[in-house]
């Protein structure tokens, strides 16, 4: 496929700068999402009874902020599947909101963490990301002019997102061995968003 010129081009989303995976934000939150379904209204009753504990009111804005853009992905469904979930099944759950909320992220995923499982090198370093986003920014002039230090801390977030759903661990990626609940719920998605994880199809779905 011919790349498009950068002008054509969707910018990237960049702001999980905030926090990693939000596990403890997003079992706070999720009730409130699926009782009001309103996202404005969701933030407002965040920052009125601070329910995230944030230290200052910026930070709790941007972790409200962040934690309902990536619950706001996950169908209706999806949250009360979250709700009642175990802890490996959120794991894998914000980890596929991370994935379609961010397109870097998600092209990471599928591109990288997983074509590197897939070909049985599971080895996962600080260069491989690094390597990607070279790659990605003849395409993204919002990649191409970020600073070093902003890159790195998208790096050590994604890194501590993929640490957090237990899919990597000491540098090597860890199979997603998924509940069959939770498989299902990511495979019903078009295109299936299985091929956010390092995981064959037929790996998925175990107890």
């Amino acid at each position: 496929m011919v790349e498009q010129p950068a002008a054509a081009k969707q910018r990237y989303a960049l702001s999980f700068t905030s926090g990693a995976l939000l596990m403890r934000e997003a079992v706070i939150v999720a009730p409130l999402f699926r009782r009001e379904d309103d996202l404005l209204k969701v933030r407002a009753l965040i920052a009125e009874e601070n329910l995230l504990q944030a230290r200052t009111v910026a930070s709790g804005f941007r972790l409200a902020r962040e934690v309902t853009q990536r619950l706001a992905v996950l169908t209706g469904n999806e949250i009360e599947l979250f709700i009642q979930a175990t802890s490996t099944e959120r794991g894998h759950l914000l980890w596929a909101a991370a994935c379609r909320r961010y397109d870097l992220v998600g092209e990471f995923a599928e591109e990288v963490v997983r074509e590197r499982f897939l070909l049985l090198t599971p080895t996962l370093t600080h260069e491989d990301f690094d390597s990607f986003v070279r790659a990605k920014s003849l395409w993204h002039a919002e990649l191409a002019d970020l600073k070093d230090s902003t890159r790195r801390k998208l790096r050590s977030n994604l890194f501590r997102m993929l640490n957090e759903a237990g899919l990597l661990s000491g540098g090597r990626i860890q199979q997603a061995t998924m509940s069959q609940r939770v498989a299902n719920a990511l495979a019903a998605r078009t295109p299936n968003n299985l091929r956010f994880f390092p995981t064959t199809n037929a790996a998925s779905g175990r107890a």
